[in-house]
């Protein structure tokens, strides 16, 4: 793909037009200046990755003694055979930190390389302050930023996309980016949890981004989109910040504090949304769906994966799923996947790789990426 070099100069001290500065961040402009000094926008590419999951293996027979649910009836809506589950004692932050430091090792640097932490989580260790600030204190970080994404299965691809933006400002070099959740300490283990619980389990992984002045590889392009008067329908209502107390026996009873999901209405909206932001984020970089060498979807459930790669054109080979073996990881399915389709091969140095996401909210995302490593 060859993008066109343009230099614009402007005093963005004088600009208040927010809308044609993001015009300019996304349409391929590599210099402009501001408070006196020329800015080469540059491209992010990722160059180390991790992932960690929990040894605890739980398999479909082993729900089946908890709920009224069994192994065929399990596979055939989802495609899972089993999942992770944490010890307990062990939240997202633990295992974010685990795969953080691996992706860490992989690029080949040490945690004062890193100048910024954005952590993805819709599982975090506490209510406040985020799993960012608390991995930085366990890992010994600098004083860097520390952010957090709160996006859901989308949270991955719209921390990717921070990071992105940040490198290519040049506010960073090195920007850690991890999706972690620990699922098993929030499911109902009964019957009336079954529809959620089968689905979900526990996992990280992590990314380490840095620039690159090569206009043809790393992140070519994102595209996020949310909905939110879907919000109910995929959802964990309680505790809220609203009522006192934020949580109660009542709250408890009714099943409120567990997540409850609409099936029919967030499969109806995820595959035409799938499709929308990959066509989208390819139209945007001026690539075709021909020139995608791998794709590696949220693995939200095995029969949307395969509906979506069927709809948009990419054959079985070109499609990245473990979903049988980790189940619905949220934030961590996108990075978790990478790695291991860089451990089989399937991931190499100069591929084009795309990824998309859809969920809770509903938000989803895609992005396009020219693999470096």
């Amino acid at each position: 793909m060859e993008m066109a070099v343009i230099i614009f100069k402007i005093k963005l001290q004088a600009c208040h037009n927010l809308g044609l500065i993001r015009s300019l961040l996304t349409t391929g402009v590599r210099e402009f200046s501001g408070k006196g000094k020329i800015l080469l926008m540059r491209n992010s590419t990722i160059i180390g990755t991790g992932f960690y999951v929990p040894p605890r293996v739980v398999t479909n027979d082993d729900l089946a003694k908890l709920m009224d649910t069994s192994d065929e009836w399990i596979r055939e809506r989802s495609g899972i055979r089993e999942r992770r589950y944490a010890e307990d004692g062990v939240g997202s932050v633990e295992l974010g930190k685990n795969a953080a430091e691996k992706a860490i090792a992989d690029a080949g640097l040490t945690n004062d390389d890193i100048d910024m932490i954005v952590f993805a989580t819709l599982s975090p260790d506490y209510f406040f302050p985020g799993n960012g600030c608390i991995l930085q204190s366990k890992m010994k970080f600098r004083t860097i930023p520390a952010i957090d994404v709160r996006e859901q299965c989308s949270g991955f691809i719209y921390a990717l996309s921070i990071a992105d933006l940040y490198i290519k400002t040049g506010f960073c070099d090195h920007v850690l980016v991890i999706g972690a959740e620990n699922h098993s300490t929030g499911l109902e283990f009964a019957d009336r949890g079954r529809a959620v619980t089968v689905l979900f389990g526990d996992g990280a992984g992590a990314v380490v981004m840095a620039p690159t002045d090569k206009e043809d590889e790393g992140v070519l392009g994102c595209v996020l989109h949310a909905q939110g008067e879907h919000y109910d329908k995929l959802w964990c209502q309680a505790p809220m910040s609203y009522r006192s107390p934020r949580v109660s026996h009542e709250m408890i009873d009714k099943g409120e504090i567990y997540p409850k999901m609409d099936g029919r209405a967030v499969f109806s909206h995820a595959i035409p949304r799938f499709c929308e932001a990959m066509n989208e984020v390819l139209e945007k970089t001026g690539c075709a769906i021909g020139d995608v060498d791998l794709f590696i979807p949220h693995q939200a459930n095995e029969r949307i994966t395969r509906m979506v790669a069927k709809k948009i054109g990419l054959p079985d080979e070109k499609v990245v799923s473990n979903i049988d073996r980790y189940g619905n990881t949220t934030a961590a399915t996108i990075p978790i996947c990478m790695v291991e389709a860089r451990e089989d091969g399937r991931l190499k140095k100069g591929g084009l790789l795309l990824i998309a996401s859809f969920g809770s909210g509903f938000t989803w995302a895609s992005a396009l990426i020219r693999w470096t490593m």
